[in-house]
């Protein structure tokens, strides 16, 4: 049976507009990111009307996450705090990296950021918790797998990137590359494999 899913990345906060690492350190929404998902949550009221009711609802637990749950669930006329956490939907951890762009990760530790350059899914920052997307990829899998009924999940780029390629088989690299927007829906059959940005 075809299980509709429909993932949502958390609105822009300070560090996406200045380009840093941000993986799960918990950094909270601008006011750029709180447009975007009230109006994610508009187009998604839009799209399922009366289905809505049969979604689950669940988000990564950090708060930029959840405040994009709660803002879209409110412009979607539901209660805005009736929705689940699942650790496994945290963002990728960027270790030691967080909070710096890329710019000043060349002069910190310009042989790592070469080393990056040469292969993203298996790199490893250096830092305690630090993951590779492919460790990234074990938790989204599992998550995946325990999907049974229609969902509407908030979540990060590093996760929706893990999808593409455990979904759409993507490409390692392009999947580490690809643009994630924050202002669009991400509608997947996981039966047909398909990705489809809305």
């Amino acid at each position: 049976m075809a299980v509709s899913l429909y993932l949502v990345r958390h609105g822009q906060t300070d560090w996406n507009a200045e380009g840093r690492f941000q993986g799960q350190t918990d950094i909270p929404l601008n006011a750029t990111g709180r447009g975007q998902a009230m109006r994610n949550g508009q187009t998604l009221a839009h799209i399922l009307g009366p289905r809505i009711q049969d979604f689950d609802f669940v988000a990564s637990p950090l708060g930029r996450t959840r405040e994009t749950m709660e803002r879209m669930r409110t412009e979607m006329g539901l209660d805005p705090k009736e929705y689940r956490i699942d650790d496994r939907l945290k963002e990728i951890c960027f270790g030691d990296w967080e909070g710096h762009t890329t710019a000043e990760l060349k002069k910190l530790y310009p042989g790592k950021v070469k080393g990056r350059s040469l292969g993203k899914w298996d790199f490893i920052p250096p830092g305690p918790h630090a993951e590779s997307y492919e460790i990234l990829s074990w938790r989204t899998g599992a998550w995946l797998a325990s999907v049974e009924r229609p969902t509407v999940a908030v979540t990060h780029g590093g996760v929706i990137r893990s999808f593409f390629r455990l979904i759409g088989k993507v490409a390692e690299d392009d999947a580490c590359a690809m643009p994630i927007p924050q202002d669009s829906l991400l509608s997947i059959d996981l039966a047909g494999g398909n990705l489809v940005w809305l």
